[in-house]
């Protein structure tokens, strides 16, 4: 069985009505789980079905990991076998769900994967990445791009990997996660401490302590990625409040297990672009 869940918050008709058909012509989908996190509930402007169950926080801004986490309860309880985070901005055909449940059924060792993320016009974006350290998110928000922060960026990005392939990453986006519910019921769902932002990195990484987590290259979802703490100073601050939460959990300057990962991933990945 496979669910999804999508959080909103006054979010662009269009894009919503977009991003839940897209959903729906997935056939392999038993339940959309749509949590409104809105000042007023927005359940006249979705689209009705009988696989949608819409979810309202009572015009409480419950946050994106925190929303999630409701429907995702709800789905393990219901016995879904995977579970899908989208955000109300993406877009995909009919064919994403069953590829990507192919591979994990395939690979019991995968928990989480990342379809390919592309902008509408085709450009691909940089989701796939190492697990930060605080100069990777400080210079890539604040610094101009002189050339030693680029080599830095190009590093936190993975761009020593080749893309064209399965590409292995400890920080997958939180865009679209199509996840094993065996792997959230070892690992635990979405920090609750974390409102936005650095969720999906948190919990990428937990689950790949037990799992393999991938980025998947022949499967491709298109985003707007309206990139909204780079327009919005309360979002930019939610942003970094997010970071220093992130930071006093696992470590700032000193985080062995981020070294050992990294590490470990590098290796990898530069062996397989050598063969």
């Amino acid at each position: 069985m496979i669910t999804a869940s999508m959080v909103i918050y006054h979010n662009d008709r269009e894009d919503l009505e977009k991003s839940i058909k897209s959903a729906l012509k997935n056939k392999q989908l038993d339940t959309l789980y749509v949590i409104d996190n809105s000042k007023e509930s927005q359940n006249s402007i979705l689209p009705k079905h009988e696989k949608i169950r819409y979810l309202y926080s009572k015009g409480k801004n419950l946050g994106f990991g925190r929303g999630h986490n409701i429907a995702l309860r709800k789905a393990i309880s219901k016995g879904s076998n995977y579970h899908v985070i989208l955000n109300p901005d993406i877009y995909f055909d009919e064919n994403v769900f069953i590829r990507i449940r192919e591979l994990m059924e395939k690979r019991e060792n995968i928990g989480l994967v990342m379809p390919k993320i592309k902008f509408p016009n085709g450009e691909i974006q940089n989701l796939v990445k190492l697990l930060p350290t605080p100069f990777d998110l400080f210079q890539r928000r604040f610094l101009p791009r002189w050339e030693w922060a680029e080599k830095l960026n190009s590093r936190y990005e993975m761009d020593f990997a080749d893309k064209g392939v399965m590409v292995e990453s400890p920080y997958l986006s939180g865009c679209f996660m199509f996840i094993r519910t065996e792997a959230l019921k070892k690992v635990g769902l979405f920090d609750k401490n974390i409102f936005m932002y650095s969720e999906d990195l948190d919990l990428t990484r937990r689950i790949h302590k037990k799992y393999k987590t991938v980025m998947h290259p022949e499967v491709e979802v298109y985003h707007k990625w309206e990139r909204g703490s780079y327009k919005d100073k309360k979002l930019l601050m939610e942003q970094i409040k997010a970071n220093i939460y992130y930071f006093n959990k696992y470590g700032w300057f000193i985080d062995k297990d981020r070294e050992k990962t990294n590490k470990k991933i590098i290796s990898k990945h530069l062996k397989v672009m050598k063969k």
